[in-house]
């Protein structure tokens, strides 16, 4: 769901696909594959947040780690970075690049090493791509920590000593010690308390402003999205359902999906009517996805032309894009 009009995009990602193989039989033949992520296609603009939402197991953390080059070669589609191809990079250009493009991942506490002090854990990507002279390394650390709430004392601590919101601190510095133009930010609150939830949030939003930095922040979280995010996009088995400004996600959420889950966040207004959407079913496997529109089995709203024709990527209002058989007669087609 890419946006052709001329501005600024760091990141542009055009039918991208992610399959996994599956194997079986006495030889270990390819029998199948696990369509991860199945030709999605969005752009962010510099200095902004997408947030990327969907049920467990849609794909968007195999997305995060497929733009970075972490899980192996894409299966298909290109991606985009400061208008070149992130695949195209030989082993040495994609270690240069991992100074721009940094992932702060979901659990605060299996990503850091627990052997190593805190200090060298956000210093040794530091030293290793010699972002700083050797006589600065020590002051330079410290000034991250700070940067991001921590004491310079604790330097010399170790990852078991803190709590989970002091973890996931330790881990945004690691990311931005290296100063990247691009974080990809992996569910890096759904562990930690909702108090502590918001001044990592207020954390991110400061930082952002202050470097200039681009997320692609994945959460099953819609309120976190709202608050921090430009552009939602939402994700349904592999595939990109809805794409748009977040407020116009949220006022007008135009695909069946993305009304469910809006429908189940919660309201402050004890008095307020909740009009839930409950799906029906679980999710599908994404090793054999149904026919037509994927959501079709879960759809309240299901017409025959779902159960065997793909929908059309439609932009139905200005960056508002939609797949849905729904709005097949409005809007324009939108090339994916």
């Amino acid at each position: 769901m890419a946006d052709n009009q001329e501005k600024d995009y760091i990141l542009q990602v055009k039918n991208l696909k992610k399959y996994y193989p599956i194997t079986g039989g006495f030889f270990s033949r390819v029998i199948g594959h696990v369509k991860a992520v199945d030709g999605i296609s969005f752009d962010i603009e510099r200095g902004t947040t997408m947030g990327l939402v969907g049920e467990s197991g849609c794909g968007k953390s195999t997305t995060g780690r497929t733009l970075l080059r972490l899980d192996g070669e894409k299966t298909d589609g290109s991606v985009l970075f400061n208008g070149k191809e992130v695949y195209d990079f030989s082993k040495k250009e994609m270690n240069d690049k991992r100074t721009e493009m940094q992932i702060i991942f979901q659990d605060p506490f299996a990503s850091l090493q627990p052997r190593m002090p805190v200090g060298e854990i956000i210093g040794e990507a530091v030293r290793e791509h010699k972002i700083v002279p050797p006589e600065k390394y020590d002051e330079y650390v410290e000034k991250i920590m700070d940067e991001c709430g921590l004491q310079s004392f604790q330097k010399e601590r170790y990852p078991h000593e803190f709590s989970g919101g002091q973890r996931q601190r330790i881990c945004i510095a690691r990311a931005i010690a290296l100063q990247p133009e691009f974080i990809v930010c992996d569910e890096p609150v759904s562990a930690l308390d909702v108090s502590i939830q918001a001044q990592i949030i207020n954390l991110l939003k400061e930082l952002q402003e202050k470097r200039n930095l681009t997320y692609l922040f994945i959460s099953h979280d819609l309120s976190v999205v709202e608050h921090i995010s430009d552009t939602v996009g939402v994700m349904y088995l592999g595939n990109m359902v809805e794409f748009g400004k977040t407020e116009d996600i949220f006022k007008n959420p135009l695909h069946p999906y993305t009304q469910a889950l809006l429908s189940a966040v919660p309201t402050p207004d004890p008095k307020a009517k909740m009009d839930r959407i409950v799906l029906e079913g679980s999710i599908p496997s994404p090793a054999n996805p149904p026919k037509g529109c994927k959501f079709h089995t879960r759809c309240s709203k299901c017409m025959e032309c779902c159960k065997c024709e793909v929908p059309e990527v439609r932009e139905i209002e200005p960056g508002h894009k939609v797949a849905c058989h729904l709005y097949k007669d409005q809007g324009k087609k939108v090339e994916s």
